[in-house]
């Protein structure tokens, strides 16, 4: 029997823990989420760029969901910028759920935990401010479904922070190597823009990013830092950052 690579990295030894919506992160990717690289040059930078790009930004925002939450890395970065009453961490995998339960403990925070599916929220209608999904589309099917969920459960003006890696990125030989991904289920930049905009959020030009950061390139930047060679502004973007505003 012949295996792909990501199989063999695949925590179920091979198993590609392929569900109807969702696909399961690599042992590598678990890994991953746990290192200070993942939460300083992937996490913190995509949150310090989303909040930039805030319009008319309120001093506080009441109820936070984080889709996605993973290792819950995000909870601290989140209480600290926005200032929230309630911040609901929403994950599919219960042992996502136990080590951000273990990440807030060790912050004193107390944090709202429910297991989730990208076919609904455990949420109310209207109930949230702010949703902030980061680097999980990239591992929904359904993602026309849960963006339908993010409308359904935010307050009208409430926000979607969404920050997400590209086709052109995903679709990377080394990221395919180490990380599990549905591989049809990718995106381009323009097309996650459309797919939100047609799910009934607004989204300005100026609430709209592509950072080209070192990681989400195919020489890691060295190119640039070691040569001087500038990055052709015709390229494909191997990231989004973008604030929508639910109608």
């Amino acid at each position: 029997m012949t295996y792909a690579p990501s199989d063999i990295l695949n925590p179920a030894g091979g198993e590609k823990h392929l569900s109807a919506r969702f696909v399961q992160e690599s042992r590598f990717g678990v890994w991953f989420l746990g290192t200070d690289i993942w939460a300083n040059h992937v996490l913190k930078r995509a949150i310090e760029d989303l909040e930039r790009l805030i319009s008319n930004r309120r001093p506080s925002y009441p109820v936070i969901a984080d889709f996605g939450c993973g290792f819950g890395r995000s909870f601290k970065m989140l209480n600290d910028r926005f200032r929230p009453d309630q911040i609901i961490g929403i994950d599919f995998d219960r042992e996502m759920l136990a080590r951000s339960r273990q990440e807030a403990e060790r912050h004193g925070l107390t944090i709202d935990l429910r297991k989730g599916s990208s076919s609904s929220l455990p949420l109310a209608d209207q109930s949230v401010d702010m949703v902030f999904c980061h680097q999980t589309f990239h591992h929904v099917i359904d993602q026309r479904e849960i963006l339908r969920e993010f409308h359904r459960v935010l307050k009208h003006d409430g926000l979607l922070l969404f920050a997400e890696s590209t086709r052109k990125y995903i679709h990377s030989r080394i990221i395919r190597l180490l990380f599990c991904h549905p591989l049809n289920s990718q995106r381009s930049a323009p097309e996650y823009l459309a797919m939100i905009v047609d799910a009934g959020f607004e989204v300005r030009p100026a609430s709209v990013s592509y950072p080209y950061l070192w990681w989400s390139r195919s020489d890691f930047a060295l190119l640039e830092n070691l040569f001087g060679v500038t990055p052709p502004a015709d390229r494909e973007e191997t990231l989004v950052n973008l604030v929508a505003i639910r109608d």
